[in-house]
């Protein structure tokens, strides 16, 4: 199987992860819950790849399944007066993945990034590889290596 650009870049910065294929299903509601259940993991310990303009930028926020994207959170941690969620193909054109497929690894626009805090409580993670039905499964030190990201508390329930 031909890698994808977050598997390029992994094994490019020698980062160790571990990928994970399970058989999408084009009508599950929500593509984390289905990589998790498909995958049997705790949906806390997978996460979602998330775009939004942060004062006129694109920002990545990368949030647990379960949760959703606090984005007055986000633009507190980055410092940033308001965001608002970016369009689906803005964030489609900007990360060259599909949405329900868009890994915070390998953009095709390297974004400011912001993973949240509830991540390093586990030992792994697991985040979109690059397209629907494929997940890498690293550790939180080593998402944040890859993507340069902040820690900070960006997820609610």
């Amino acid at each position: 199987m031909a890698g994808t650009p977050a598997t390029v870049a992994l094994a490019a910065l020698g980062i160790p992860f571990t990928t994970h294929e399970y058989s999408h299903d084009p009508a599950a509601a929500s593509f984390g819950l289905e990589a998790a259940e498909a995958l049997g993991v705790q949906p806390d310990r997978v996460f979602k790849t998330l775009l939004a303009e942060a004062d006129g930028a694109l920002v990545v926020g990368i949030v647990p399944v379960v949760g959703k994207l606090d984005l007055k959170a986000l633009s507190s941690a980055i410092g940033a007066k308001r965001a608002a969620m970016a369009d689906a193909a803005v964030a489609e054109r900007k990360t060259g993945y599909v949405v329900g497929g868009i890994s915070p690894i390998g953009q095709k626009t390297r974004l400011r990034t912001v993973l949240d805090e509830t991540a390093e409580l586990f030992d792994t993670v697991f985040v979109s590889g690059g397209r629907r039905g494929f997940e890498i499964e690293l550790s939180p030190a080593d998402l944040v290596a890859a993507t340069g990201a902040l820690v900070a508390a960006i997820s609610r329930d």
